[in-house]
């Protein structure tokens, strides 16, 4: 489980297509830290560590096996070597819960289709799938490339985000612009009711 809270904003490092498709990520994670088989959210992709290191330059680095599946669903597909991305390490007992819940689990691509400045900050307006957008409510959550965000309008298959300048410098979505994709997570009780409801 995450909190979407991004704590190190690193880069694919290399891509090295297999059986699965290994990703090598450039991390500022102490990787001496993380554990073999650890959880970490990559850009809202929930992922397991399956190698780790320090490259020649001190850098630290992990990699991932990520699956065809996962590659289809996500916009991991779109990822080249380079890409910028959001890290977050799973939570421990005891950590603050400063976003919401997160599982890591991609349920759909967004496409962020109009930005303008409001203040300080940047109104991003999203266009979610239709089978995921009355799960989607003013007021309520939702992770973006993993970042846990508020939903200020919904209007339709529409909804917009106000991101703050924080979030825009230490996360991906101060790079993004219209046409982008962006992995959505809905709010995790909302999937929920909306099986129960399917189920009713």
């Amino acid at each position: 489980m995450f909190t979407g809270i991004i704590t190190d904003l690193g880069r694919v490092r290399a891509i090295k297509p297999s059986g699965d498709t290994r990703f090598e990520f450039s991390t500022g994670f102490d990787t001496e830290s993380v554990d073999m088989g650890a959880s970490i959210c990559c850009s809202g992709v929930c992922l397991t560590v399956v190698d780790k290191g320090q490259g020649e330059g001190g850098e630290h680095w992990f990699a991932a096996d990520v699956s065809a599946e996962t590659l289809d669903l996500t916009t991991m597909q779109d990822w080249t070597e380079g890409a910028p991305v959001n890290f977050e390490r799973a939570l421990k007992m005891g950590d603050e819960l400063g976003g919401h819940i997160v599982s890591g689990h991609v349920d759909g691509i967004a496409t962020l289709s109009s930005i303008r400045e409001e203040g300080d900050s940047r109104r991003m307006t999203f266009d979610a799938p239709e089978s995921l957008s009355p799960m989607i409510a003013a007021k309520g959550s939702v992770a973006l490339d993993g970042v846990s965000l508020t939903v200020n309008t919904v209007d339709g298959y529409t909804f917009g985000i106000n991101v703050i300048p924080h979030t825009l410098q230490e996360t991906t979505l101060g790079t993004l612009k219209a046409g982008d994709r962006v992995n959505l997570e809905i709010d995790m009780l909302a999937r929920y009711v909306a099986r129960l409801v399917q189920q009713g």
